[in-house]
C-alpha cells in the first residue's frame, strides 16, 4: 500500500495463532492454578515440552542421535 509505514507499530511476536477448545472448566482450572492472564503462556510451555518429548522419543526409537 502506497504510503504506508511498515516500520510502525508492534513488532512480529514470532507466533502463530491457533484456536485451541478446551473442554467446559479446563480454562478455569488452569487459570485457578497458574493466576489470570496467564493461560496462553502456560498451554504454550505445556505444548513446547510435549513436542520436545515426542520428539526425543521418535529420535530414540529411529537410533538417531538427539538434535540440538
Amino acid at each position: 500500500m502506497a504510503g504506508y509505514d511498515t516500520s510502525m507499530g508492534r513488532p512480529p511476536l514470532g507466533v502463530k495463532t491457533t484456536v485451541v477448545r478446551l473442554p467446559d472448566g479446563l480454562a478455569e482450572r488452569i487459570d485457578d492454578l497458574i493466576g489470570p492472564n496467564r493461560r496462553a503462556q502456560f498451554i504454550r510451555e505445556i505444548v513446547e515440552r510435549e513436542v520436545e518429548r515426542l520428539e526425543s522419543e521418535r529420535e530414540a526409537k529411529s537410533g538417531k542421535p538427539p538434535s540440538t
